[in-house]
């Protein structure tokens, strides 16, 4: 599947066309994430499909569900673009950013400086690179671009051996550990265990996929989890807003 959505991505950036520049607001994840009063931190996710699940959400209206993940506290959002796998849509990002006030990661697969340049202008504050999509060197030119156009990144990797390939290249400010396998699409909470021994001190370090109640929550977070970046369980309740409380244990 990994393969599959690369070859897709390659084709769009032959005939990716940059848009005009959105008057946006900009906004540090990093800081967000850092300064949360909730340990681990939260980016909650508006997506409405997946490759794995389908259809998450039928009745999807993504500006309805950020300002209910921002009533939830909310520390982040991460937003789909990616409209052939995920039906998401790149015009997501300005428009969700116009009523909240939250950083907003532009969640997709980017392999080249082209996608880059348009994550800056379609307003996003973050971009994901994904280690086992990118070679180490490319994806290292990648997060300095994006760093010189003031957008955060956050690298993600599934396996040790990945994580390993990058450090010799750089140090990732933020680091999330996707716990669902790319290529199987299995997924194990536990994953965070395997590479946190690896990972620098002063990295910011996410939980990312398979969390769906507050004992994974405790969970990841006993393992070195800083944030934990949750779409699908959020996604399938009907009050998202009160879907956070309870993955929080602050609410039955």
């Amino acid at each position: 599947m990994l393969n599959q959505i690369l070859e897709k991505k390659r084709e769009e950036v032959q005939s990716l066309n940059i848009p005009e520049r959105k008057q946006v607001s900009e906004r540090s994840f990093f800081s967000a994430l850092k300064q949360s009063k909730r340990k681990p931190a939260l980016i909650a996710e508006v997506k409405k499909a997946s490759p794995s699940k389908g259809v998450i959400k039928e009745s999807f209206h993504p500006v309805e569900i950020a300002k209910a993940y921002e009533a939830g506290r909310a520390d982040c959002l991460s937003v789909l673009t990616d409209e052939t796998f995920f039906q998401g849509h790149r015009d997501y990002i300005a428009q969700i950013k116009e009523v909240v006030s939250l950083p907003v990661l532009r969640k997709d697969f980017i392999i080249d400086h082209k996608q880059i340049i348009e994550s800056s202008h379609i307003g996003a504050d973050a971009v994901l690179l994904i280690g086992e999509a990118l070679d180490p060197v490319l994806l290292h030119e990648l997060y300095v671009h994006a760093g010189e156009l003031n957008l955060d990144v956050l690298v993600e990797v599934h396996s040790l051996p990945v994580l390993e390939k990058l450090l010799p290249h750089f140090t990732p400010k933020i680091l999330g550990v996707n716990n669902r396998d790319l290529t199987t699409f299995q997924t194990d909470i536990h994953q965070i265990e395997k590479i946190s021994e690896a990972v620098p001190k002063e990295t910011l370090l996410v939980s990312e996929s398979g969390i769906f109640t507050f004992s994974d929550v405790e969970t990841v977070k006993s393992k070195g989890a800083d944030a934990i970046l949750v779409g699908e369980s959020l996604m399938r309740e009907e009050n998202q807003t009160s879907a956070i409380q309870r993955l929080y244990g602050e609410t039955k």
